[in-house]
């Protein structure tokens, strides 16, 4: 896990872990980077939450580097069996760990990706998405999926051995991403499990700078920060990586254009 200044998202979620129903024969252990927080999150977690391994962060590792340290340090820690991420934001059903683990079983050597979904609606927000980008809905069978949402993601020690860690290059989105696909082209397989195993609110807007009505400098400022899920530099490797250089080099420049003719894309849309 890792975190910044959600001490109550980060706390609730805490208490859904160690509330989960979890076969006896199992450990757990946790791992959480506290980025800098001030909001006296760390501190929470180690007076409520003691047997929790808090790993401290300076503000600058944000999701996927954040995430990266954590699992460094449980490799570090001890040789374990299954290794879980899971974001602060995320309130796990009761079965929804030991679900990940029953599915696991089923489908060896693979990931298995949890299903989040809305607090009032029986609807998906997060999960495994097929190649189009269309979240998959839980329908009581395991489904294959092309790309993984990192809220709640289940990794065996055999695909950590293929696949390795996270990749620290990128600050905070698009390292799950990046992970299902390295994998995916190693010959692992990722799946979602057959229902949902939590409950995560997803963003209703677009990000700023993709809006009109917020000012151009804001709207650089927005697409250059590390917190975006398209900052060019990083998306511009991702796509290298995975898609070929054309494609990559189509969506920089798409990208740019949409931040100076944002009323267009809405337009077309």
């Amino acid at each position: 896990m890792t975190c910044h200044n959600r001490k109550k998202k980060t706390l609730s979620c805490l208490k859904s872990l160690f509330d989960s129903k979890i076969d006896s024969q199992y450990v757990l252990s946790v791992f959480l980077v506290d980025d800098g927080s001030t909001d006296g999150t760390g501190e929470a977690v180690r007076e409520r939450y003691p047997s929790v391994n808090v790993i401290q962060g300076d503000g600058n590792l944000f999701w996927n580097r954040g995430m990266h340290l954590a699992w460094k340090t449980a490799l570090e820690h001890d040789n374990y069996d299954y290794y879980v991420w899971l974001n602060d934001d995320v309130i796990i059903l009761p079965e929804g760990i030991r679900t990940l683990l029953h599915t696991s079983k089923k489908k060896s050597n693979s990931i298995i990706c949890g299903t989040m979904k809305d607090l009032n609606k029986n609807e998906p927000t997060y999960g495994g998405r097929l190649i189009d980008g269309k979240l998959l809905v839980p329908n009581g069978k395991e489904q294959r999926c092309e790309y993984i949402n990192g809220n709640l993601v289940l990794i065996p020690k055999s695909v950590y051995d293929t696949i390795g860690n996270l990749d620290p290059l990128f600050p905070h989105a698009i390292g799950d991403f990046d992970y299902g696909l390295r994998a995916n082209k190693k010959g692992v397989k990722s799946y979602v499990a057959p229902d949902y195993l939590g409950i995560c609110e997803k963003r209703s807007s677009l990000a700023d700078w993709c809006l009109p009505e917020v000012d151009f400098l804001s709207r650089v400022k927005s697409l250059y920060s590390p917190l975006g899920n398209s900052h060019p530099y990083y998306f511009f490797r991702f796509e290298v990586r995975h898609y070929g250089i054309i494609k990559a080099l189509k969506h920089f420049l798409s990208i740019h254009f949409r931040v100076v003719y944002p009323k267009f894309y809405l337009w077309k849309n």
